[in-house]
């Protein structure tokens, strides 16, 4: 079988500043995302359901909740080949400098699976959201003859600024690239798509930072220890000199950038036939597994909303909202677009009535909250309205950031009884 021949590295990203505060105490495949997932669990799932089993994840920050994430979650059996190992930056006697950009990361780490057996590399990101079959993609490599294959999504030219984008020939073989164009440049960047692709004007082929190397190549480009990254260098230097196929995926992909499109990506899971499908079979999502119980909910208007396990619900109304695991939501409270992660545990009745008068986890009574995200452990007092939206300034305090529109309780941040924002 092809899946036999290949390894899969998920690259960890560096420290997801445009995520703040998200990261400020996790890596960016760590950030819970849909109520109950972990952004590593989007390609390490794909990768599962097609049927690699032999996946490397390299980090380099924050990584300690991420390493005990895929730990209690990717144990597979004892007699199989399959397994997911975490690899954080590390300083040996050869190297004395940390990651210092993707194709560095795997250079760096090139001495954990050279060992191992396998013909091909397929280099993932951990901060996007999508579902591939990886089956067809290195088939598709293997059948072409291509060194190096890279999975290319239509965009539309306001769009294309904002990746690298690539001309193809008869054959779909790469023959030029250039980094992020400005709006006049992108216009002679036209590449043959689907006359669906086309319909919808998406005409130009970006990069979605998704790679399939030959294994003799790959060692090959990663003794040259000048390129650090293979966006910018490994792929542009690649061109012209080595078979480079496009792929094009035709797909819902998106990439986890910042906060507007994590928040996006997020509510998009509230769609009526959302682009992101969690419910199928085939392309199953998979984390670790709680032992919870299902959620309670008392008089509560809910509408086009997902709702994780434990959950806790006495609110007036959730409307357009992603609520997360062990959630708890106060009576007459009214959640509108936001994104509720949850809590890692429950307070239970003894530890509440120690504790009187306390702010509980989770949103508390008569509360307005909308247009937010709020990190895992919250605890928001009664009476608290927060809506944000773009007539909101961009600025931080101890409590909260706002980027964007989109106001962020930080993790285990206590909001007080009262509090405004609006």
């Amino acid at each position: 079988m092809i899946n036999d021949d290949v390894i899969a590295i998920i690259l960890g990203g560096g420290q997801g500043s445009r995520l703040y505060p998200l990261t400020a105490k996790r890596s960016k495949p760590a950030v819970p995302i849909a109520g109950k997932y972990r952004l590593v669990d989007i390609p390490l799932s794909n990768c599962i359901n097609s049927n690699i089993s032999r996946m490397f994840v390299l980090t380099q920050f924050n990584s300690a909740s991420l390493n005990r994430h895929i730990k209690n979650t990717y144990n597979f059996s004892l007699f199989s080949r399959a397994f997911v190992d975490l690899l954080a930056a590390e300083q040996t006697m050869s190297n004395k400098s940390w990651f210092q950009g993707t194709a560095d990361a795997v250079r760096q780490s090139m001495h954990h699976f050279i060992n191992h057996e396998f013909k091909y590399v397929l280099i993932l990101s951990g901060d996007q959201l999508y579902q591939m079959d990886f089956n067809l993609l290195i088939q598709r490599h293997i059948d072409s003859g291509a060194r190096i294959t890279i999975a290319t999504l239509p965009v539309k030219a306001e769009e294309g600024v904002e990746f690298g984008i690539m001309k193809t020939d008869h054959e779909s073989m790469i023959t030029s690239f250039i980094e992020k164009p400005n709006a006049e440049e992108i216009l002679k960047w036209k590449s043959d798509v689907s006359e669906y692709m086309q319909s919808e004007g998406r005409l130009y082929l970006a990069s979605m930072g998704i790679y399939v190397f030959d294994r003799d190549l790959l060692i090959e480009l990663m003794n040259d220890p000048s390129t650090n990254d293979f966006g910018k260098e490994i792929i542009p230097q690649s061109i012209g000199k080595h078979k480079v196929l496009s792929y094009q995926f035709e797909g819902y992909w998106t990439d986890i950038g910042n906060i507007r499109s994590f928040f996006d990506a997020n509510m998009g899971l509230t769609d009526h036939i959302p682009s992101f499908n969690l419910f199928d079979n085939r392309k199953r999502i998979y984390t670790h597994p709680r032992i919870l119980p299902t959620s309670k909910i008392s008089g509560t208007l809910i509408n086009d909303s997902v709702i994780a396990d434990g959950a806790i619900i006495h609110a007036s109304k959730i409307d357009r909202s992603v609520i997360g695991v062990r959630s708890r939501i106060g009576k007459g409270s009214t959640v509108i677009r936001t994104y509720m992660m949850g809590s890692d545990s429950y307070e239970t009745l003894k530890e509440i009535a120690e504790r009187p008068g306390e702010i509980l986890m989770g949103i508390g009574e008569e509360c307005h909250i909308e247009n937010a995200i709020l990190d895992k452990n919250c605890k928001v007092g009664n009476n608290v309205t927060i809506i944000g939206g773009p007539h909101l300034e961009n600025r931080e305090t101890d409590l909260y950031v706002i980027s964007g529109g989109i106001v962020v309780v930080k993790k285990d941040a206590t909001i007080p009884h009262n509090f405004v924002l609006s």
